[in-house]
């Protein structure tokens, strides 16, 4: 595909301009949260602005009705990172509880969720709604079970990456020049292989 064409779908959807599939609840509360970020005094980097930013998220769900707390049956869990907890639904998707602690704001938690959806629509994630757990929120993203029968080889994930223009910048990061567009953290407990394809689990893109 044209790369501009490729950036011209990204900046749609990055700015909720996009009519496609990708128009989602994800992109709803993306919109929302950019706005209020517009609209916002304070700089991304204020420590209180991810507080003022979540009061607005809170505000947001109440008045839409997204509380999901009874949705994820705590018995089925599967493992915890530094990032999210994973349970199971069903033998096909599990449930992820992720508190965007990787990300300086909530609206960059929802851009990374429509990249990857961009990028990896194999395992695209559905956002089920939000958990109030000891006073923390969290986002309940649906996704694909996959389960990996082989290893992950990490030559071949650099290889399928740079194929799609992306450059190794250190370890498991990369950086895409053009689009500039980094993703971080594609280990082999992040990037999964069943039947010798790669399935892309645990994205983290920023878009520059």
């Amino acid at each position: 595909m044209d790369i501009k064409i490729i950036k011209d779908e990204l900046q749609d959807i990055i700015q909720g301009k996009s009519g496609n599939s990708q128009k989602t609840l994800i992109q709803a509360i993306a919109s929302y949260l950019g706005t209020s970020q517009r609209a916002s005094t304070m700089a991304e980097d204020d420590k209180h602005y991810k507080q003022e930013e979540t009061k607005s998220l809170i505000n947001y769900i109440d008045q839409n009705n997204l509380w999901v707390n009874d949705k994820v049956n705590f018995d089925l869990f599967v493992s915890e990172g530094a990032e999210q907890k994973v349970y199971i639904k069903n033998n096909k998707t599990v449930y992820k509880l992720n508190d965007s602690i990787y990300y300086s704001t909530w609206h960059e938690y929802f851009i990374n969720l429509m990249l990857n959806n961009y990028f990896f629509p194999e395992t695209s994630y559905t956002l089920v709604g939000f958990c109030n757990i000891d006073k923390t929120l969290y986002a309940l993203v649906e996704q694909a079970f996959v389960k990996a029968n082989q290893p992950t080889n990490l030559d071949q994930v650099k290889e399928f990456m740079e194929a799609n223009g992306f450059e190794n910048t250190r370890n498991h990061d990369y950086y895409h020049p053009i689009l500039k567009i980094i993703l971080e953290d594609l280990h082999d407990e992040n990037v999964l292989t069943q039947d010798g394809v790669l399935y892309f689990i645990d994205t983290v893109f920023y878009n520059k």
